[in-house]
């Protein structure tokens, strides 16, 4: 099954922090794909801050065959020191089709072929066997776990650019 990352807009990031759905994506979405009214608020809230559109806008995956959009991916926030941080999810309902992986590797090529970026984090909680396999299937190596926010822990699975780009 193939997948397609389609931008979001300002307009739709906004919907989305009033927890509402934009229109242009009502009655093609599966239940739970849309990004959380608190993602949308940070991703306006670095857009307000001058960020460039590409780490903070996020994107929707969009199923091929049939239009549906089955999750969200996107950067957490514009580089710092070469490492950007990348979030996924798609709905429970889709899981297992390959569009995590598919969303994991287009952000990893977008985020690489920019001179800012030679690392990216994905922070994964130790017990989310799904996202751990697709870190390390896609090259992310397991560092430190750290707390997060609300004292979850977070296992750090860092990528690095290869020297010949």
């Amino acid at each position: 099954m193939s997948f397609t990352l389609q931008p979001i807009s300002r307009a739709d990031l906004q919907v989305l922090a009033d927890a509402g759905v934009p229109d242009g994506v009502a009655g093609r979405t599966a239940d739970g794909a849309l990004p959380p009214p608190f993602v949308a608020k940070r991703s306006l809230g670095q857009l307000a801050q001058g960020q460039e559109e590409l780490w903070c806008h996020g994107f929707y995956i969009v199923r091929d065959t049939d239009g549906l959009v089955v999750g969200g991916c996107g950067f957490k926030g514009a580089p710092m020191c070469g490492q950007v941080e990348i979030g996924y999810a798609v709905s429970p309902a889709c899981r297992n089709q390959g569009a995590a992986t598919q969303g994991v590797r287009e952000l990893i090529q977008r985020a690489f072929a920019t001179d800012a970026v030679s690392a990216i984090l994905a922070q994964i909680n130790p017990t989310n066997a799904s996202s751990t396999r697709i870190a390390q299937k896609l090259g992310f190596i397991k560092s430190e776990v750290e707390t997060g926010e609300g004292g979850e822990l977070l296992v750090q699975w860092v990528l690095r650019k290869s020297l010949g780009g």
